[in-house]
């Protein structure tokens, strides 16, 4: 039987014409870059077995003139461009890339992936109507219903720490809102009532309450009591002394403008002014009440108000009454009360949404695993959680740092801005005692992720408001770090676009105008990629007989 020949395998002496091939000797670096980028795209794979088509694929490619590489290079620096340009468009409208979304929508489901962000279609209609519905500002900024006193709170975090909490453009709202709850155009007429309407508008606090006690002197002004009581009184106790003063002057005076209220302007306008100070008065007798451990009597007086003045919603004592009503632990009176007040046609807030999830939390946060969860999948009273925590921190993404404590807390300002870092501290201020209490709900809250991009419709409520990092620096003071929303990164395709198209570009820039120097790189590039390679061959061929070799590259 004749002998077998040795066949295409390489002989003893393959590795030498290998490296005789990596010679690139008169090789242009037009040609070594257009061979490195080939050999790392995968495009070109060495053939170890006929050694003799390199040398061809090299002769082929060494006719090509350099206008070729030129407009190779170029073309594709413009493809990637585009695709850059496109990616980014792309990002900026929907909030995603587009290369990924196709990969995971598309591709994904061909592997045996389930995709798991696929929108909740039965709330796009609530987000339509949410978004028509935004016809105040973006940046209003509303009293705080659970402000702090200024004098027994404020001020003793200021004496303790040297440190003051509230801010010139803080301070400067409260003065605004109590020329307009206390003053009106008649109290030139009452000369007690024309000393107060110059103290709200001084700025010093002791010309203030100078003013405050020079009143009193002339007459039992209401509104002089509830300046004594929030910038004078050290003390809770104190505060309520001067409030209970306030109260019965107050309420002398509601009754005599109740009875002239219909004789003309000027008396409506003064009744609708003392109607807002006894409101102002009994809301914070209440809150008296709740901060000595009254609880129960700060919820008695609460409701009787919310039932004397049904239309007065602007100071918002049902978020008072949530408040208290969690500390009871009266759940059941919580859902009643949201039950009211959780409209999709008022205007939201965190202590609304928050609320609301807590007390869904609660019904399964107890028994709640991630674990459990992901392999039996979510029960519906686990589902009505998750959604109720999304859109809570849809609503406000800021509050879970401070709920989770990953973020110190500071003293609320006096003005908050809805869907902002400032609410984001006055409610989590309150209510983290509240979400301790209740097992396993800060664990079902760590747990959840899901938080829209900042210009992209969510599920159930318009886009962000670009301008609440802003204001929320004028209301919170320096020493605070202010809270910012977390913004998407940018995707990986995006990236890796945006620097294909600088390096292919950069190289043709550089290779079109230093061809020597870049070849002796492109050389030096191409021996450092392949020695690793040379010296496995080399001790492959050193340990291996070559008879062997021959045998196995036959078969």
């Amino acid at each position: 039987m004749a002998e077998a020949g040795p066949g295409p395998g390489p002989g003893p002496g393959w590795l030498e014409q290998l490296k005789s091939c990596f010679a690139w000797s008169g090789t242009s670096p037009w040609t070594l870059w257009l061979f490195a980028l080939l050999c790392l795209a995968g495009v070109l794979r060495l053939p170890l077995r006929i050694s003799d088509n390199l040398s061809t694929v090299s002769m082929f490619l060494n006719t090509l003139t350099p206008k070729f590489y030129v407009a190779l290079t170029g073309t594709s620096s413009l493809i990637s461009g585009l695709i850059l340009i496109f990616e980014w468009w792309y990002f900026r409208k929907y909030g995603t890339s587009f290369i990924e979304q196709v990969s995971v929508s598309h591709l994904r489901p061909l592997l045996g992936g389930v995709d798991n962000n696929s929108p909740n279609n039965s709330n796009t209609s609530n987000g339509d109507s949410d978004s028509n519905r935004q016809s105040v500002s973006e940046c209003k900024v509303w009293r705080n219903p659970l402000n702090l006193f200024r004098g027994a709170e404020y001020n003793r975090y200021t004496w303790v720490t040297g440190r003051e909490p509230l801010t010139y453009y803080d301070m400067n709202l409260s003065a605004q809102d109590h020329q307009t709850f206390f003053t009106c155009d008649t109290d030139h007429l009452r000369p007690a009532d024309a000393i107060m309407q110059k103290a709200w508008r001084e700025r010093n606090p002791q010309a203030r309450i100078s003013a405050a006690h020079e009143a009193l002197e002339l007459n039992e002004c209401a509104t002089a009591y509830i300046l004594l009581a929030e910038e004078e009184a050290t003390t809770i106790v104190e505060a309520e002394k001067l409030f209970k003063q306030a109260l019965k002057a107050g309420e002398g005076c509601y009754r005599r403008s109740q009875q002239l209220q219909h004789h003309g302007a000027q008396y409506e306008a003064q009744h609708r002014r003392d109607t807002n100070v006894l409101v102002y008065i009994k809301r914070r007798l209440a809150m008296c009440a709740r901060k000595l451990g009254r609880t129960r009597e700060a919820v008695k007086m609460m409701r009787d108000l919310m039932k004397e003045f049904p239309l007065l919603s602007m100071f918002n004592i049902h978020e008072n009454l949530l408040e208290a009503l969690l500390e009871l632990q009266a759940y059941a009176d919580v859902q009643a009360v949201l039950a009211k007040y959780d409209d999709i046609s008022l205007p939201k807030s965190a202590t609304i949404c928050y609320t609301a999830a807590l007390l869904k939390a609660r019904a399964v946060s107890d028994k709640f695993s991630p674990e459990a969860a992901s392999r039996r999948g979510l029960s519906t009273a686990e589902m009505n959680a998750v959604e109720a925590i999304h859109r809570a921190v849809e609503f406000n993404p800021h509050v879970p740092k401070y709920l989770l404590e990953m973020k110190s807390l500071i003293l609320p300002p006096e003005h908050i801005l809805k869907r902002g870092d400032s609410e984001a501290i006055a409610y989590a201020f309150f209510h983290l005692q509240h979400w301790k209490r209740v097992e396993g709900a800060l664990n079902l809250l760590h747990s959840f992720r899901m938080i829209p991009y900042p210009l992209e419709k969510g599920h159930l409520f318009y886009p962000y408001p670009i301008c609440t990092e802003t204001a929320d620096r004028e209301l919170l003071p320096s020493f605070h770090e202010v809270s910012v929303y977390p913004k998407k990164e940018l995707p990986f395709f995006i990236l890796f676009t945006a620097g294909l198209c600088s390096f292919t570009a950069m190289l043709a820039l550089l290779t079109h105008q230093f061809p020597e120097l870049m070849g002796v790189f492109a050389k030096a590039f191409l021996s450092t990629l392949f020695a690793p390679l040379n010296f496995v061959m080399e001790k492959v061929e050193s340990i291996l007989p070559s008879s062997l070799w021959h045998q196995l590259t036959r078969i």
